[in-house]
């Protein structure tokens, strides 16, 4: 049965990251979220996390069905790939719940223009060699999305772009950056497509790159993204305005 308060109550984007123990990337996360809200003032976004954060995703998700109503919630993963955490922790609760889920962020050729960004301000010279790097995870959708980001990318920078991934993925991002750099006898650069900084991010910078790029974070561009993410979601589930 649904439940909610009276009519008038704004909906909600509940804003959903994997999570991270290092207060950087928590602060990052929130950020974002109040960079969406921004955007869309007759909207309540609240943000989430798998695990290593608070508030969690149950607790969250209960409660927001409780302030507004499952017809005027939604679940937007801040993931840039389909996986686990998106199939089963967020697909399933959001099933239980009542509530529709958004499609992951990537690939979208909205983030060429945040990772070219990133790389400039890495001050990255033109044509260099890339890799970009994601979280990696073991559904091979992963890898194949992952691979179109770098394609849009590879085609914005006019230089080659090679994916590669963190953990749970091959090639490691050590093996694409001696790999890209051996294949163009040249440096080579990582774009960090993460959303936050913390261990993974930190992990990058002991490659043999010769720049590192920040996070996508709470980019304008992102935050546009994660409420498009949203509205598509409101219209396919026919949600309130």
């Amino acid at each position: 049965m649904t439940t909610g308060p009276a009519a008038g109550q704004r909906p909600i984007l509940l804003a959903v990251a994997h999570g991270s123990r290092d207060p950087a990337a928590q602060r990052r996360i929130r950020a974002l979220a109040r960079q969406v809200g921004g955007l869309a003032p007759g909207i309540e976004v609240r943000a989430a996390f798998l695990e290593n954060a608070a508030p969690g995703l149950p607790g969250s998700l209960a409660q927001a069905v409780a302030d507004a109503g499952q017809r005027r919630v939604a679940i937007v993963p801040l993931l840039l790939a389909p996986g686990y955490h998106l199939s089963e922790d967020i697909g399933q609760a959001a099933d239980r719940a009542g509530v529709p889920a958004a499609a992951p962020l990537g690939p979208d050729a909205a983030l060429v223009p945040v990772l070219a960004g990133r790389l400039a301000a890495a001050r990255v010279p033109a044509g260099t060699p890339v890799v970009l790097a994601a979280a990696g995870s073991r559904d091979p959708r992963a890898a194949e999305d992952t691979r179109l980001q770098a394609s849009l990318l590879s085609i914005r920078l006019r230089a080659p772009v090679m994916a590669a991934y963190v953990s749970a993925a091959k090639p490691t991002v050590a093996e694409a950056v001696d790999a890209l750099s051996a294949a163009t006898d040249g440096p080579v650069a990582v774009a960090s497509y993460l959303l936050a900084p913390g261990l993974f991010h930190d992990q990058l910078l002991t490659s043999a790159a010769a720049w590192v790029s920040e996070p996508l974070g709470d980019h304008p561009a992102v935050a546009a993204l994660v409420l498009s993410r949203f509205r598509t979601c409101q219209t396919a589930a026919r949600m309130p305005a």
